[in-house]
């Protein structure tokens, strides 16, 4: 083996950073769990619905096929996070839906109360984490094509695209 190729291997800055950023995924989101959403405080969590590890019901999978969005703000329950996965448990036209997904799914993590949001680079299987162990994110969302109330969501469309420049703030 060439020592380019060792290199290459060992010091994946990619990798790191991915990681590093989806680390204030999960400390964002243990604050809530453990606290409560302060203020006007809500999270829009984007994630790929046909990655690996994501659980969600078949009928959330069909309705959103290759991403869903979900917010964090008024009624979810059971809200728990750890390295590998987020799971939580949203009403979907008042019927309770446990959702698992996997942090390496998650491609978009926004707080608009405070302007801030991260967009990742969606992984495949075999790159989702630091250290390619291919867990990845499969996600649902709300039969409607606006999330509700019930699900948590304040109304706006799910699966959107949210451009950085919104949550940047100007000097």
């Amino acid at each position: 083996m060439s020592k380019k190729k060792d290199t290459d291997e060992i010091l994946r800055y990619d990798k790191m950073v991915e990681s590093a950023l989806r680390g204030v995924v999960r400390k964002a989101v243990e604050e809530v769990r453990d606290n409560g959403l302060p203020d006007d405080h809500h999270f829009y969590i984007t994630f790929l619905t046909e990655h690996k590890g994501v659980d969600i019901p078949d009928y959330l999978k069909e309705r959103y096929p290759q991403e869903m969005t979900i917010v964090l703000q008024y009624q979810f329950y059971d809200l728990t996070v750890d390295d590998e996965f987020l799971s939580v448990t949203l009403s979907f036209n008042n019927i309770p839906e446990r959702l698992v997904i996997p942090m390496p799914a998650i491609t978009i993590f926004a707080d608009p109360s405070v302007n801030f949001a991260l967009q990742f680079q969606p992984l495949s299987n075999d790159q989702s984490g630091p250290d390619g162990d291919g867990d990845g994110p499969k996600g649902g969302g709300d039969d409607d094509d606006k999330p509700s109330k019930d699900s948590g969501d304040d109304g706006e469309e799910t699966g959107q695209v949210i451009s950085l420049d919104q949550f940047r703030k100007k000097d």
